[in-house]
């Protein structure tokens, strides 16, 4: 009896065609690119922060910059987690000229809501409770990636704190 012989060619495509199939990509393996993180934007601030509100939760607003790395970072590893459990999320862009309504109601674009609360770097996370003022530090840049998520989760709690109190 002959057993066939495969080139080297066709057994190394013989054990990517094979790790695929048993999942391999779940070992940290990635065989495909994902989608990029998208936050959701707005039209109203306030209806945002409605939202927010009726689920005794702060908004939280990222400001981001499109390109920027950090920004994938922090939206990517951080903000969307939080999204996914529930917290209400935005994102407002620089030097985007899409309206957005304040929270008073004021139409301005994206960009001049960000130059308006004097934010210079991306990414800004910044909290609001009731009348849409800020109830913790906004955390400005993308800190040291050790210390952001304990970074973001001691404002996030400042911030529920002080809706909870409202």
């Amino acid at each position: 009896m002959h057993t066939p012989r495969l080139s080297r060619r066709h057994a190394i495509q013989g054990l990517g065609l094979s790790m695929a199939a048993l999942g391999v990509a779940g070992w940290g393996v990635s065989l495909a690119v994902a989608a990029p993180v998208i936050l959701p934007t707005t039209d109203a601030l306030s209806d945002a922060l409605t939202l927010a509100l009726r689920q005794k939760q702060p908004l939280v607003v990222m400001v981001s910059l499109q390109g920027c790395a950090f920004c994938k970072v922090v939206r990517e590893n951080y903000l969307q987690p939080l999204r996914a459990t529930g917290l209400q999320v935005v994102q407002v862009d620089m030097r985007d000229h899409r309206t957005l309504a304040d929270f008073d109601g004021t139409p301005l674009t994206h960009d001049a809501w960000v130059r308006k609360q004097g934010i210079k770097l991306a990414p800004t996370v910044l909290f609001f409770g009731a009348q849409g003022r800020e109830v913790a530090t906004r955390l400005k840049g993308a800190y040291l990636p050790d210390f952001y998520g304990a970074y973001l989760d001691e404002q996030l709690a400042v911030a529920r704190r002080a809706v909870a109190g409202a």
